[in-house]
């Protein structure tokens, strides 16, 4: 299958239009579950390491769940903005969506039972393998209109204490997902200017570093 010119511009407008949503952006609506399908049929067809297909999605709308899993996130954050006390703008960032957003999808790792081709070298190709998934929810999410933020400020064994999620498994991900009043038209740490976006340039070396 070939495509065409348009079909390229609208994969390149799709990547350019994606977002890291938040909680102030996310609207009540209900996300029709034929969408949230879609979103997942785009991560199970994401490129694997031995086609090992190692990744397991814990779909979330129990709001009590949702409410251990922020009151995750907010113990950690404390300890974030220690970090980041000379950046008085970290204390202005809404950067978690998990109660606000309808929808939560926990992404796993699920580690092979046996040897995985690929893996035999580098080991993490199986969680990179994951995050390929990751990558094509957000994209796809993004094509349905649907906003996808991902929520990384969390301690990984409450995760999974609080899911009940079995030991070979691994957090990977932890995505809130709604509809949204409005996509930023840029990232909205660039905005913010808690850094500056490289360019093409400044991210590629030609064979090797001199």
């Amino acid at each position: 299958m070939k495509f065409t010119n348009k079909q390229i511009q609208t994969l390149q407008d799709i990547i350019l239009a994606r977002r890291d949503v938040r909680g102030n952006n996310f609207l009540s609506e209900k996300i029709p579950q034929e969408d949230i399908d879609k979103i997942l049929f785009s991560a199970i067809h994401a490129p694997s390491v031995g086609y090992s297909q190692p990744w397991k999605f814990v779909v979330i709308d129990d709001e009590k769940i949702k409410k251990e899993i922020r009151e995750n996130f907010d113990i950690e954050n404390e300890k974030a903005k220690n970090i980041f006390k000379d950046k008085k703008i970290y204390k202005e960032l809404k950067l978690e969506g998990i109660k606000e957003a309808p929808i939560n999808i926990a992404v796993f790792y699920e580690y092979p039972n046996e040897p995985t081709i690929g893996m035999t070298s580098i080991e993490k190709m199986g969680e990179y393998s994951v995050v390929c998934a990751v990558e094509n929810m957000w994209l796809m999410a993004r094509a349905l209109n649907i906003g996808l933020g991902w929520i990384s400020i969390l301690d990984e064994k409450k995760v999974l204490k609080t899911l009940n999620a079995p030991k070979n498994t691994q957090l990977v991900a932890y995505l809130a997902l709604g509809y949204v009043d409005e996509f930023y038209k840029e990232p909205e740490l660039k905005t913010a200017k808690w850094k500056d976006e490289k360019t093409l340039q400044e991210c590629t070396v030609s064979n090797r570093w001199v």
